[in-house]
Order: C-alpha cells, then sequence, then structure tokens
C-alpha cells in the first residue's frame, strides 16, 4: 500500500499548469497545423486536471460513495417540507446505490478528460464538459450557501438565512480531490464558476479542438480506458482496500501520539474576535474579543453570536482528532485503547447487516407471598432453647404472559463472513497472546447479544461512529492490526491472511 502526501490547491493549479503546457508543445509538434494555442492549452489543462482529480477518486471509490452519501442526506432533508417534497423520497434510494454510482461518476470524469486531451467527439465532448462542470457548480454552491442557513432553517426559506457560518454545513468539503486534497466549499464553488469560462467557450469553438490520432485509434483508446478504470475501481473496494491511501489513518501512522499532539494545539487556541448578527435587521460586526468579554452586556440585548475567528493551531486538525472508542454504555475508552501496550487486533465494522421487527415471546410471570413460619432454634449439643418466626417468600402463582421484544434477523452471507474469516483468525490471536477487539458503528447490548449469538465470536465488543470506522478501513468487516497506539497494517476482508503469516511478517 504507497501512501502519497497531499498538496495545496495553488501546487495542484501550478502543476496541472506546468503539465498543460508541455501537452500543448507537444500537441504543436505532432499536430503541424494546430493554430489555435490557447485552445489547446484550455484541453489540456481541463483535460488533465479532470484525470487527476478522477484518478485520486478511482483509489478510493468507497470515499467518493460516501461523500455522496452525504450530499444525497442533505438533499433528502432540504427537500423535505417544500412544494418539492415529491423528489425527497429519491435521494435514499440513491444512496443504496451510491458505491455504483462513485464508480460511474470517476471512470466518467477520467474518460471525459482524456476525450479533452485528444480531441474526441469535440461536439459531444464540449456539452458533456459544460453540463458536468455545471453539475459541480450546482454541488458546491448548494454546499458553499447552506453556510448561510442557520441550524433549523431550511435551504429555501432565504428570509432566515444570517451570517456566513462554516459549522452551518453539514458537508464541509465536496469531495473534488478524494481525501488527496480537502477544499473548503468556498473554494471548491469558486474553481468550478472558474472552469465554466472554458467550458463555454468550447461550447462555441470546439471545431478548433485539437485531434491526436485517427477516430478509430480515439475510440479503442475511449474504450479501452473504460473497461480497465472500471477493473481498477472496483478492485480497490470489492476485492481489496485502496493501495494508494490519502487518509490520516494510515499504515504506520502513531495515532496515539499524533492524536494527541492535535487535541494539545486545539486546547491552545485563542479566539481572536466575535461575529455577531443584529437581532432585527441582520447586520453584522466583528469586534476584537477583549472588547466583547468587556462590553459583553452591552450586546446581549441586541446582538447574537454567529461565529468567532480563533488563532490556527500549531498542529493541523485531522480526523485523528475525531477518533473516539466507547464500551457498549456510552463510556469512552479511547484512551485506554490507544494506550494499551503490545498487538491489538481490531475487527472494524462499519454498518452491521441485518434486519429487525418487533416480536412477541411467552414467558412465565411468576407470583411471589410472603408468608410467615415457626423455626425452632437448637443450640451444639442438640438441645431446643428457641422459637421464632421467620417470613418465607412463597411461589404463589405461574402465569405464562406475552412480551414484546426486538427479533434481529442476521444477513447470511455477512455472518459467514465472521464465521468462515474473522472467527478462526481471531481465535488463533487470542491463543497466541494477541487481543482481539470488535469496534462497531450503531451497535448496542442488544445488538452485540444477537449478533454474538449469530456467529458465536466472544471477544471485547466496542461502539464508535461508522464515519470514523470508514475512514479507518474501507471494508465491512475490515481487520487492524495495532500495536502501542500505531497501525501496523491494514486488510479488507478479503486479503486477510492467515495468523501464522500475519504474525510471521507484522508481529514480532
Amino acid at each position: 500500500m504507497l501512501l502519497l502526501i497531499s498538496i495545496t490547491l495553488p501546487q495542484l493549479v501550478l502543476g496541472v499548469g506546468v503539465v498543460a503546457a508541455l501537452l500543448t508543445v507537444a500537441v504543436a509538434l505532432f499536430k503541424k497545423g494546430q493554430k489555435n494555442w490557447l485552445m489547446s492549452y484550455l484541453q489540456n489543462f481541463t483535460g488533465f486536471l479532470f484525470v487527476f482529480s478522477g484518478a485520486v477518486k478511482a483509489a478510493d471509490p468507497l470515499g467518493t460513495a460516501y461523500k455522496m452519501e452525504q450530499y444525497f442526506t442533505e438533499f433528502e432533508t432540504t427537500f423535505e417540507g417544500t412544494w418539492m417534497s415529491f423528489i425527497a423520497p429519491l435521494f435514499p434510494k440513491l444512496s443504496e446505490i451510491s458505491a455504483t454510482f462513485s464508480v460511474a461518476m470517476v471512470i466518467f470524469e477520467i474518460v471525459l478528460g482524456l476525450m479533452l486531451i485528444i480531441g474526441a467527439k469535440r461536439k459531444l465532448t464540449s456539452w458533456l464538459f459544460f453540463l458536468l462542470v455545471a453539475f459541480f457548480t450546482f454541488l458546491t454552491g448548494f454546499t458553499y450557501l447552506t453556510g448561510y442557513v442557520p441550524e433549523g432553517v431550511n435551504f429555501f426559506d432565504f428570509s432566515n438565512w444570517g451570517a456566513y457560518t462554516e459549522s452551518n454545513m453539514k458537508v464541509t468539503d465536496c469531495g473534488c480531490f478524494g481525501d488527496f486534497l480537502k477544499l473548503e466549499p468556498k473554494v471548491s464553488f469558486f474553481k468550478d464558476v472558474f472552469l465554466l469560462f472554458p467550458a463555454i467557450y468550447f461550447l462555441f469553438k470546439y471545431r478548433e479542438m485539437h485531434q491526436l490520432f485517427s477516430a478509430k485509434a480515439r475510440n479503442i483508446t475511449l474504450v479501452v480506458s473504460t473497461i480497465l478504470l472500471f477493473i481498477y475501481c472496483i478492485s480497490n473496494f470489492k476485492w481489496d482496500i485502496p493501495h494508494i491511501d490519502f487518509r490520516p489513518f494510515n499504515i504506520g501512522k502513531d495515532v496515539a501520539t499524533q492524536r494527541t499532539a492535535e487535541l494539545d494545539a486545539m486546547s491552545n487556541v485563542q479566539i481572536m474576535s466575535w461575529i455577531l448578527e443584529h437581532n432585527t435587521d441582520g447586520r453584522t460586526m466583528e469586534i476584537p474579543n477583549a472588547q466583547y468579554m468587556k462590553e459583553f452586556q452591552t450586546y446581549k440585548a441586541d446582538w447574537k453570536v454567529v461565529d468567532n475567528i480563533q488563532t490556527e493551531p500549531t498542529v493541523k486538525k485531522t480526523k485523528l482528532s475525531d477518533f473516539e472508542i466507547m464500551d457498549l454504555d456510552g463510556e469512552d475508552v479511547t484512551d485506554d485503547f490507544l494506550s494499551e501496550k503490545g498487538y491489538t487486533l481490531m475487527i472494524v465494522a462499519h454498518k452491521l447487516k441485518y434486519d429487525s421487527e418487533m416480536a412477541t415471546r411467552v414467558v412465565q410471570d411468576t407470583t411471589f407471598v410472603l408468608d410467615t413460619t415457626l423455626v425452632q432454634m437448637f443450640d451444639e449439643n442438640g438441645n431446643h432453647y428457641k422459637d421464632t418466626m421467620q417470613a418465607v417468600k412463597k411461589v404463589a402463582s405461574i402465569t405464562p404472559s406475552d412480551k414484546r421484544y426486538v427479533k434481529y434477523s442476521w444477513d447470511i452471507d455477512y455472518i459467514d463472513k465472521y464465521n468462515s474469516i474473522i472467527k478462526p483468525l481471531a481465535e488463533q490471536a487470542l491463543g497466541n497472546g494477541v487481543k482481539v477487539k470488535a469496534v462497531m458503528g450503531g451497535a448496542d447490548e442488544d445488538i452485540v447479544a444477537s449478533f454474538k449469538n449469530a456467529t458465536g465470536l466472544n471477544i471485547e465488543y466496542y461502539k464508535a461512529d461508522d464515519i470514523l470506522l470508514k475512514t479507518i478501513v474501507r471494508s465491512n468487516p475490515g481487520i487492524v492490526l495495532w500495536k502501542d497506539g500505531k497501525i501496523i497494517y491494514k486488510w479488507h476482508y478479503k486479503k486477510v491472511p492467515t495468523f501464522d503469516t500475519m504474525a510471521r511478517e507484522y508481529i514480532r
């Protein structure tokens, strides 16, 4: 598994610009009659940008799928309660096929980038590029504008919009470059607005696009690329975890140390100023923290706090700061987990697959009564010396009654993964002194009890946020080997080795 270091947006734009310039020079040498250098450069710039953007998402299609689920959830909430509420039920259905949707979008983006670079089907390519950029602009624009929508206010209730507050946004980044490069929605939106200019230019000037190779060669290139990309995307979540990991929970990461550093840095962040909004006319103003603290009572009556501006933490915050594990009673055991010495196998299940329904079963209700009885007391020599009355609990009646309970029906294939792969591994690990802990999303005592009964997997069980677990490993179930708060290795359940192999290669 490879780990690449992410870069900033200006660095990315510069890199894409340089590659586009080199490609444009190559096109000029290849196509002697090519005269429109601007068109050629824009083809190469936008084409390579789309190829790169799609490629980093192709390495982790599930990441894009999870991002789409966030969008679908937000859209469902937005359209509910409006005259367009008939659209809302569509989004949960789209969430169910988010992985398929993700793969299709990633392939489409990369292939469209290739079509721009080689000049395939120029008119069709121009329209597809325009429509896709327009779609992305709408998506990122919606995400950005939700920053103006206070909690409890519907997006379409424009009169109740307030000052821009980043915490209002449910989707905090567009996912345009996956986990490789996180962009704020505002930055993403303006990026897409910028791309609308070449998109519109292509619509009117598509006949001046350069074309490389013959029409047949271009078509073969697109078909072969589509097939290979499909196989590559599927392999990164159906058969294995991504071989390129841009997420903070990558192999070799010392989660315990880095998390502590991030939390310490955040605790030292200071508020520099406050953003206030007038209760009546909606005006906003920014005042220094010292002034606000001194004149708090002055502003309290007519103004409300909508945001604050803080100093930047000395250590950048990542998802590692959100790493939190709880026991089934809801107690935070994160520090205990990360400070545990030695090796630990963490079985990750971000979503347990089952159906539940209310059922009825017959239980025996026993009624007791208290009665008194005479008890004779004897000394050690057997001589009677005292009589006393004692209360005795007696059964008065036993009557059957119906009791309602939640019945869990587990997905057969899902349980089989545990019985055939996870359970043998866990038993061998425990037998060799390696701790085994299952961390599950949406778990509670009843669900875990039913799960243990279905699998016979007798290990320690904990729960965590499902989004966190999805970030840690792209497999359900997935296996993560830890040592002293550090991630040693991760496996897709289809690629997990035997314990003997694991011990030989990773446990030392």
